[in-house]
């Protein structure tokens, strides 16, 4: 794809390993030149070295994005970089043990970086976006959002975060020429699983995703106009069920008596 066709540059964090390398792939293939960051600089160069038959522009910005210094050269990039046009917020991290066997320093870690790095990097690309009323974020978030059950409620607690920012971002810019989604994978092949502590070899196969399945299925449901996308889900309909019931509870949580099941007189 030659320059004259391209969409502006995409930043795309945790882009040096599974998810995130196949955003930088398939937005390169989309038009996008590329901001890649992650931790690891060796990484980045070889996922930059893979991407150059792609004949996109592709930039390496090494940064840890748990270390509030890192964050904010990020966010300086997306706040001054007129040519940045998407954002792609896939760094994250999880925690598949129990809370009572937990460190709380890494499960602080995982707050600040799937929580307050996510937040911060939006809230820095926004002022441009909404300025050239141009602009799309995506943000992964996890299939656990919906299921606090699963693993242990600071994952999914730090997922339904950004579920909830995103579906409220939506509202705040999408009559500002500003495209947001959110992205819930469910179990995908990505390195993961091995930094929460469950291999995904341990889990059944057939609900293993591959990373290119799913940023596929994700980039469909972009092009769909989908704000919350569920690679995994069959049918549409299952989600709008869920949300109708939830939007349904909305007028009676806030009232002025209390419930009459809870015996409260005035």
């Amino acid at each position: 794809m030659s320059a004259s066709s391209s969409k502006g540059t995409a930043l795309i964090t945790g882009a040096s390993t599974g998810i995130g390398v196949v955003y930088a792939d398939r937005l390169a293939r989309r038009g996008y030149d590329l901001v890649l960051v992650a931790r690891r600089q060796e990484k980045l160069a070889g996922v930059a070295a893979q991407l150059k038959e792609t004949g996109r522009k592709i930039e390496t910005l090494q940064a840890d994005l748990t270390v509030k210094e890192d964050v904010q050269r990020v966010a300086e990039r997306l706040s001054g970089d007129p040519a940045i046009t998407a954002l792609v917020n896939n760094a994250g991290v999880g925690s598949a043990g129990k809370l009572l066997d937990a460190k709380i320093d890494d499960l602080e870690a995982m707050i600040y970086l799937n929580v307050t790095a996510l937040t911060r990097l939006t809230l820095a690309a926004l002022p441009g976006f909404v300025a050239r009323k141009n602009g799309l974020i995506i943000n992964i978030a996890s299939i656990v959002a919906l299921a606090p059950e699963l693993l242990n409620g600071t994952y999914s607690g730090s997922k339904a975060y950004v579920v909830n920012f995103t579906q409220a971002l939506k509202n705040e810019v999408a009559a500002k020429g500003i495209t947001v989604q959110a992205v819930l994978p469910g179990a995908t092949a990505t390195p993961f699983w091995d930094k929460a502590g469950l291999p995904v070899e341990h889990l059944p196969s057939e609900m293993v995703m591959t990373a290119e399945d799913m940023v596929d299925a994700s980039l469909a449901g972009l092009d769909q106009g989908e704000l919350i996308t569920i690679p995994a889900l069959p049918e549409l309909a299952s989600w709008e069920r869920f949300e109708g019931a939830r939007k349904e509870l909305g007028p009676q949580l806030s009232l002025k008596v209390p419930a009459r099941r809870y015996g409260v007189t005035a």
